[in-house]
């Protein structure tokens, strides 16, 4: 197993920036396909962006361009920098892990999860 806790948050204006960083511990990070996921108040919890172990990257069509996944797998952390911030943007933002590496995009294959982190954008 692997344990994930989330960090960065925080309020940010309407075209800002803010970072996200998911430490990892347990077994082996780099065993791991890592994603970021966010859940808004009423909604589902969708992905954002995921990275394979060697650094294969997804994102989801609302983010591309402005977010950037990234990892370090000698520090066992997962990092979100994000980007002309939208209010559409405000979100729980949850790190979560998977073993498969192949298909980013299947969000049911994340099986760790960390606690959330909460992000808000004023405009």
């Amino acid at each position: 197993q692997v344990q994930l806790v989330e960090s960065g948050g925080g309020l940010v204006q309407a075209g800002g920036s803010l970072g996200l960083s998911c430490a990892a511990s347990g077994r082996a990070f780099s065993f791991y396909a890592m994603g970021w996921f966010r859940q808004a108040p009423g909604k589902e919890r969708d992905l954002v962006a995921a990275i394979s172990w060697s650094g294969i990257t997804y994102y989801v069509d609302s983010v591309k361009g402005r977010f950037t996944i990234s990892r370090d797998n000698a520090k066992n952390t997962v990092y979100l920098q994000m980007n002309s911030l939208k209010p559409e943007d405000t979100a729980v933002y949850y790190c979560a892990a998977k073993i498969q590496q192949a298909n980013l995009e299947r969000s049911g294959e994340y099986a760790y999860w960390g606690q959330g982190t909460q992000v808000t954008v004023s405009s």
